[in-house]
């Protein structure tokens, strides 16, 4: 048979320091039973002196097991049963009713706890209700029952328990909705490494294989007219496999870092096998380190998509201090299509990081694709 689970799991685990710390809250109340608890151990008859003491015992047994889980209650945020917490109120009243013949009078000490777990386990006005009955009835009793004062000080430490347990309450709703938002805040942070994580993928195997491929296709088509170059092609297709292994190995562990002027000496080699002209700068401004980075990855992007989609003959790439342009003279984007590959999606949320803007579409000045990134004015 599996175990029975008597209270729910917690996902919020704490110390055991702090569970004691929780116990103890609830149990150091239970000192205010004295009077009912002297007045057991006062009776003349052994019957009553037992019965007073065992249903006191069990009675602060009770509050302490049920003020406990209400708290793990709230705090896996999970809604207090309302069953089953008039099932905990009703039995914590037997027992002080039950109390009666060895507690007598006193017994009413016991309504302070109901009151205040009350207010811990039941909704607002429920609460309210059981509050009231709890501190009206010492005053209905000490009129009613022959022997038994008016207990005006029990009506007082009602009110006041109810009062103290409501922001006892309201401070364990706040604590259970803190650790609930940083548990969805860790999650949302998984989930965007994991997300960064495949758009870095993507953009490095996207660029690698596909300069992988037209080498590959290159070399078959040389295979026969040239076998030395086609050797030579083969080599750097040995080579680029060998650099995405690497590339991959790298985004897993760590970011791999992407700059500049590599990826300009990358864009050069994938745009001459796919046998498109690249004019390239002959020199680069000098790039602060997150600049040169974002830079970088536009390139890559920028050459990947000319050489899988443009059908150009001509590839174009300007950088500047504040700007990178891909431009090519191919049948250009797509109509109706915004830019919004998985690599353009990343590209775009880097930019975003640094203020940058990404813009994608029709060359201006011609037919063919433009990739243009550029950062604001005085960034640095």
């Amino acid at each position: 048979m599996g175990a029975v689970k008597l209270m729910p799991d917690d996902p919020y685990p704490v110390s055991h320091r702090w569970r004691f710390t929780g116990w103890l809250l609830a149990a150091v109340w239970l000192i205010f039973l004295n009077t009912a608890l002297d007045a057991a151990l006062h009776q003349e008859q052994v019957w009553r002196r037992v019965l007073g003491v065992a249903t006191l015992v069990a009675f602060g047994l009770g509050y302490v097991l049920a003020f406990e889980w209400g708290r793990l209650m709230r705090r896996s945020a999970r809604p207090i049963p309302p069953g089953r917490a008039w099932a905990i109120l009703g039995g914590l009243l037997a027992l002080g009713l039950a109390g009666i013949p060895g507690t007598g009078g006193e017994w009413m000490s016991t309504l302070v706890f109901v009151a205040a777990a009350a207010i811990f386990l039941l909704p607002t006005r429920p609460a309210v209700v059981v509050v009231l009955l709890a501190a009206v009835t010492p005053m209905l009793l000490g009129l009613l029952v022959p022997g038994w004062g008016a207990e005006r000080t029990i009506l007082f430490a009602v009110l006041l328990a109810a009062l103290a347990m409501f922001g006892v309450s309201r401070l364990a709703q706040r604590n259970a909705e803190l650790h609930a938002a940083q548990a969805e805040i860790r999650r949302l942070a998984v989930a965007e490494e994991r997300a960064r994580t495949a758009r870095d993928l993507h953009d490095i195997l996207g660029h690698s294989l596909t300069v992988v491929a037209v080498k590959a296709e290159l070399a078959g088509r040389l295979l026969e007219l040239d076998p030395a170059r086609a050797a030579t092609e083969i080599a750097d297709v040995e080579r680029l496999a060998r650099e995405a292994l690497a590339d991959v190995r790298g985004t897993v562990g760590a970011y791999r870092g992407v700059g500049l002027g590599t990826e300009l000496a990358g864009a050069r080699s994938a745009l001459t096998a796919a046998g498109i002209r690249a004019e390239l700068p002959e020199g680069l401004p000098e790039l602060p380190a997150e600049r040169d980075e974002l830079f970088g990855w536009a390139v890559r992007e920028g050459v990947t998509n000319v050489v899988r989609h443009s059908g150009a003959r001509r590839c174009e790439i300007r950088v500047t201090a504040t700007a990178v342009e891909v431009r090519d003279d191919g049948r250009g984007p797509a109509p109706g299509s915004d830019g919004a590959g998985h690599g353009l999606v990343g590209l775009r949320e880097r930019a975003r990081r640094w203020d940058a803007t990404v813009t994608v579409g029709r060359r201006p000045d011609g037919p063919g694709f433009l990739l243009r990134v550029a950062v604001p004015d005085g960034e640095g």
